[in-house]
């Protein structure tokens, strides 16, 4: 179990980016909310910083940029400029940094894994075997007022 801030339940686990760090660096999410099959951190990137490059052996990345814009080069000299809302996906082995050119600060989510795909395996409460889920539970839609 972790000793990092999370809000726990049968079968799930929430925290916040507050709640994981203060200033520039990594929020080690992964960790924080106990996720097994995939790597999930985000870096607070100050303003006018980069990173190194880095690569890896086996793990493909996908990056969600959330806040700020965020500038990504690649090993074979391309750059990308990605604004708040946009995903980069980047291959295991290509080499790739970042860089937040503004003066504010910029935060990026970070998703790895290797393996594949599983498929759409998704089903909704009315499929369940046991005829639903929660008491109550019915199909998505408008909330009442």
């Amino acid at each position: 179990m972790s000793d990092l801030p999370a809000t726990t339940g049968d079968g799930w686990a929430a925290s916040s980016l507050d709640e994981l760090g203060e200033g520039p660096g990594f929020r080690k999410i992964r960790q924080a909310i106990e996720v097994e099959q995939m790597g999930v951190n985000a870096i607070v990137l100050p303003g006018r910083y980069q990173t190194g490059f880095h690569w890896h052996d086996e793990q493909e990345e996908v990056y969600f940029v959330h806040q700020g814009s965020i500038f990504f080069e690649f090993g074979d000299g391309s750059e990308i400029s990605v604004g708040a809302g946009g995903v980069v996906r980047v291959d295991a082995q290509t080499r790739r940094r970042i860089r937040n050119e503004q003066s504010e600060e910029a935060v990026v989510v970070v998703f790895g894994a290797k393996g594949g795909y599983v498929g759409r395996d998704g089903r909704m409460a009315e499929e369940a075997a046991d005829g639903g889920g929660a008491p109550g539970a019915r199909a998505g839609g408008p909330l009442a007022d």
